[in-house]
Parts: C-alpha cells; sequence; structure tokens
C-alpha cells in the first residue's frame, strides 16, 4: 500500500474507535432510537444529490437492517445500558468471527487451518468476558450488544449483492433505509413530545457529537474504507481494523476513566488476538497466492 493510503487506514481506524466515545457522550442527552436516526439522517444527506444504486430495494432494506440498523442500534443501547465502551469496540470487532462463520455454514467456504485456530482463540476470549458479566452491566445488555457483531457479519455478507455499485452512493442510501424505520421507531417508544424537547434542548456537545457521528464516522470513513477495499486486496486493508478496539479502550480510559478487571481484559486481550489470527492468514495467503508464478 502506499503510504499516504496506509495513513488513511489507521485515520479510519482512529475515527470508528473514537466514535464509540462520541456515542457514549451522546447518549448522555439522546435515546439510543434517537441518536442512532440522528446518526443515519445526517449520513443520508448525500441522497440529495446522488441517485439510487441500481440495488433493488429488497437488497438495500436488507443492507440497511443488518449493517446499520442492527449494528449501531444495539450497540447504542448496550452503551446505553452500562456496558463500557472499550469493551463495546471489541465485542463489535468480533464481528469477523461470525462473518467467517456465516460464510461458511451458508456457502460452504471453509475457513482454512489458522482461521480456524483464530476462531477458537477469539471464542475464547468471547467465553472469558462473558464470565464477568452481570456485575456491573446486566445479561441482557450483553446479550442486546452480542446483535451488534452478528448483525454487522450478516451485512457484511449481503454486500456481496451490491458489488458493482459506487460505495459512497450504495452507503448513502443505506443511511437513509435506515433512519426512515428508526425515525418512526423513536416516535413510537419515546413519544413525540420528548423527542422534540431533546431535539430542541440539545447542547452544543450531543449536537457535535452526532454530526461527527454521521459524516465523518458514517459517511467519509466508510467512504474512505471503500475506496481502500477498491484499490487494494481486502487482505491488506481489513487488519487495520484491529486499530479500532485499542483506540475505542485507549479514549475510553482517558475520557471516562474505565478500567477492566485481569479477566475482562485478558478476554478482550485474547478476542483481538484471536482477530489478528483470523485477518492476518488471510493477508499470508493472499500473499502467496500474489508470489505464485502464472502458468501458460
Amino acid at each position: 500500500m502506499k503510504p499516504a493510503d496506509v495513513g488513511i487506514a489507521v485515520l479510519v481506524a482512529v475515527i470508528w474507535g473514537l466514535a464509540f466515545v462520541a456515542s457514549r457522550i451522546a447518549l448522555n442527552e439522546f435515546s439510543p432510537e434517537l441518536m442512532t436516526t440522528l446518526r443515519f439522517a445526517i449520513a443520508a444527506l448525500p441522497c440529495l444529490f446522488v441517485a439510487r444504486p441500481k440495488v433493488s430495494f429488497v437488497v438495500l432494506a436488507a443492507i440497511s437492517s443488518t449493517l446499520f440498523l442492527g449494528q449501531f442500534l444495539a450497540q447504542a443501547f448496550a452503551i446505553a445500558h452500562g456496558v463500557p465502551v472499550g469493551l463495546s469496540s471489541v465485542i463489535v470487532q468480533s464481528q469477523a468471527l461470525f462473518t467467517i462463520g456465516f460464510a461458511a455454514l451458508l456457502f460452504r467456504e471453509r475457513p482454512g487451518v489458522w482461521q480456524t485456530v483464530g476462531i477458537a482463540i477469539a471464542t475464547v476470549g468471547l467465553l472469558m468476558i462473558c464470565g464477568t458479566v452481570g456485575y456491573d452491566f446486566s445479561v441482557g445488555a450483553f446479550a442486546i450488544l452480542m446483535i451488534s457483531p452478528l448483525s454487522f457479519a450478516a451485512g457484511n455478507l449481503l454486500l456481496r449483492r451490491a458489488q458493482d455499485v459506487p460505495m459512497f452512493d450504495l452507503f448513502a442510501w443505506l443511511c437513509l433505509v435506515a433512519a426512515v424505520p428508526l425515525f418512526v421507531l423513536t416516535l413510537i417508544t419515546n413519544g413525540p413530545q420528548p423527542t422534540w424537547q431533546a431535539l430542541t434542548h440539545m447542547s452544543l456537545t450531543g449536537l457535535l457529537c452526532v454530526i461527527g457521528l454521521g459524516s465523518v464516522s458514517t459517511s467519509i470513513a466508510y467512504w474512505l474504507w471503500g475506496r481502500l477495499l477498491r484499490d487494494y486486496p481486502a487482505a491488506q486493508v481489513v487488519p487495520f481494523a484491529l486499530l479500532v478496539p485499542f483506540v475505542g479502550s485507549a479514549a475510553s480510559s482517558v475520557t471516562f476513566g474505565e478500567t477492566f478487571g485481569p479477566l475482562r481484559l485478558a478476554g478482550m486481550v485474547t478476542v483481538v488476538g484471536g482477530i489478528a489470527v483470523m485477518l492476518l492468514s488471510k493477508r499470508a495467503q493472499a500473499s502467496e497466492k500474489q508470489a505464485l508464478p502464472k502458468i501458460a
């Protein structure tokens, strides 16, 4: 990769890591439903200028409801109900484990030996984290959080149905498709009056957080990531996502003073280690394929 593109990949990972902190701050003022609605409404503004991609509405809705709505709404609910930001950033990145697992079950894509080892390591880490649940946050909150990586993984696979369309246009319309039902859900669960009051009495900090989540973390970061995936093999790009939980955990520790007990910290490190084995094994396999001489 070009040095500039390496810098972009690191920048995206930093943005996504800091987004967990921004979400936690915004949730001090907004409900999970309203915050997620605002995030996607802002990210959907480019739909005013870009045409809808040539993808069926059913496919758009399926991708949007998993990759965006399911992932981010579950994440927001979990953080709002006490799950630490640093832990959330690690659990969300376990989507790599579930993506490989779903691909094996649904598409018969058998994982390699090292991918299987990585899955086993990450699973042990998740079980270690499960052993710490119920003390500072509820089992229900953790169960809701687990919806996030599962939805993320499903969305990754569904994205295969929309490969030949401009990524920026696609993600803008995915956000619009997510924002509409989320707004309806917000009005039903929160009520029109509390929703209006939250919008009209938001602080500058809350406003900046949702603008950052919508425009920077969602629109710009996903567009940059999509461009990198377009220009380079996924095996070269995806490992940079390993930086996200480290940035998220470090930022949450500095901002909120979050600390982790030995078992939970060991579980978090084990999950990240398992993900690293999975992703870096893909990179090694891709390098081997590129090194093989072509036979006429």
